[in-house]
């Protein structure tokens, strides 16, 4: 085992890559034992192009399958070995947008029951024991149902994990840091601001339509320019649900809204303590203080 460990907790297969694959291929390379958990397999998405089309949701509704896939391929990029599932594969689905019919399904996400969800979780800390844990802000970075359940299931699982709930679960590990995945709006805006001709049929973005934080809220950021071929592998490896325009520099989902790729990735420490900060106040490593 590692002596530095990192889990990264997701809700679909692709937001691993999107917010976090640079941070992941990052931290692969310096040694570190990284575990990234999916927790759903992303039924309920939209499909670009023609080719998969038909395994979506209403219609041969396999799409999870083929994304398992994906997910493999793009962790393979970023050079994990390959994906968990919170309690197996397929175990909860993809809830889908507020107010669709499939958040009403019993196995949506959504409807996970707590207990069960929260205790798998904590099992997994104890079994990984890692310094460092990645999970999402309360509404989920821009607000899908799914990822605000992460965000309320990890965060539950954290406070868990070094006491006596869940005797059942192993011995208890305390994780030293919690982080949220967010993006910071200066370097949004920045990365907006270089994009040039976008390709045909895709347009850029409304003020204010992409998620964003504040500056001031986000405490750390990680340099993944060393590994930006990476992170641009791992979003072409889900082709389904990413397009990478050509260059390398820009990408969009099934919307078609160009989004830059920006070359760091931004997170709120919001357990731990703050390890040493660079002159601009901020951590440049999650692993920063813990030796």
């Amino acid at each position: 085992m590692s002596a530095r460990r990192l889990l990264l907790v997701h809700a679909h297969p692709d937001d691993e890559t999107i917010t976090t694959g640079g941070t992941i291929a990052r931290y692969v390379r310096e040694g570190v034992d990284v575990v990234v958990l999916t927790c759903s397999l992303g039924e309920e998405g939209e499909v670009i192009g023609d080719e998969w089309a038909h395994l979506v949701a209403d219609r041969a509704d396999q799409l999870g399958g083929y994304r398992i896939l994906e997910l493999t391929r793009a962790l393979t990029a970023l050079g994990v070995a390959a994906p968990r599932f919170l309690v197996g594969a397929g175990r909860w689905r993809d809830s889908g947008m507020v107010g669709t019919p499939s958040a009403s399904n019993p196995r949506a996400f959504v409807n996970a029951e707590p207990d069960e969800a929260v205790g798998a979780l904590v099992a997994l800390i104890r079994e990984l024991r890692p310094q460092v844990v990645v999970g999402y802000d309360p509404v989920g970075g821009y607000g899908h149902p799914d990822h605000i359940q992460v965000h309320r299931f990890i965060t539950a699982a954290v406070d868990a994990a070094g006491s006596a709930q869940f005797p059942e679960a192993g011995e208890p590990w305390d994780p030293a840091k919690f982080y949220w995945t967010v993006t910071e709006q200066a370097a949004l805006l920045a990365g907006l601001a270089r994009i040039g001709t976008v390709p045909a049929g895709w347009r850029l973005p409304e003020p204010g339509e992409l998620p964003s934080v504040a500056d001031e809220s986000v405490t750390t950021v990680v340099d993944i320019a060393p590994v930006i071929d990476a992170k641009r592998a791992a979003l072409a490896a889900h082709a389904t649900q990413v397009t990478v325009a050509p260059g390398g520099t820009v990408y969009a989902l099934s919307n078609n809204i160009a989004q830059p790729i920006l070359t760091e990735e931004h997170f709120v420490l919001v357990r731990g303590e703050s390890g040493p900060v660079g002159p601009d106040g901020r951590e440049h490593d999650l692993f920063a203080g813990l030796g």
